[in-house]
């Protein structure tokens, strides 16, 4: 998988063929909490109830001071016509190395590698940062759609939290994304 980023707007984009990823910013989050589109054509009319709780996350994020850019919410659109699938991003900032993702996709999405390759797609660009070494991920243990996403995106189980099951990803030494500062020297 080849992954681009670039800024549009001062927000983080993440591209691959398939996809993109783009980062909103709290005030487009705010909107996308209440279930309304934010001028997005999505695939089932709106965002899926994950999306607009992270939506809401990002939202109070903001409006406690905390909020980081980069590190919230980033709506998942296909590449070819920019439909809008569902929403992936991060439960915060990184704490000591580790960083808690999340997502979600519409049901007409759902099952078509979507979620996958926006794991992928994230965890590749996170994992290339200096702030992180390791990308955890928490699922209902029913949710075995979810536990094959993060299988298939190559994260190993880890012990329960909280009754949740846990994966993560941790870096391995690679070279530097195309385009960025590290890779241009």
């Amino acid at each position: 998988m080849t992954l681009r980023y670039f800024r549009e707007n001062g927000l983080l984009v993440l591209e691959t063929d398939r996809l993109v990823l783009r980062e909103q910013s709290p005030a487009a989050a705010a909107v996308l909490a209440e279930g309304d589109t934010a001028g997005l054509d999505w695939l089932d009319a709106a965002p899926g109830s994950g999306t607009q709780i992270a939506a809401k996350m990002v939202t109070m994020a903001a409006e406690a001071g905390a909020y980081l850019p980069g590190w919230g919410l980033f709506v998942i659109q296909r590449a070819g016509d920019g439909v809008a699938l569902g929403g992936i991003g991060f439960h915060g900032p990184p704490s000591e190395g580790t960083v808690e993702i999340g997502y979600d996709l519409t049901e007409s999405a759902r099952g078509a590698g979507w979620a996958t390759d926006a794991v992928i797609a994230l965890t590749r660009w996170t994992l290339r940062l200096p702030a992180v070494d390791t990308v955890l991920a928490t699922t209902d243990p029913g949710n075995l759609p979810s536990q094959r996403v993060l299988l298939r995106a190559g994260f190993t189980r880890r012990a329960d939290l909280d009754g949740l099951w846990a994966y993560e990803l941790t870096a391995e030494p690679t070279s530097p994304l195309p385009g960025s500062p590290a890779a241009a020297r």
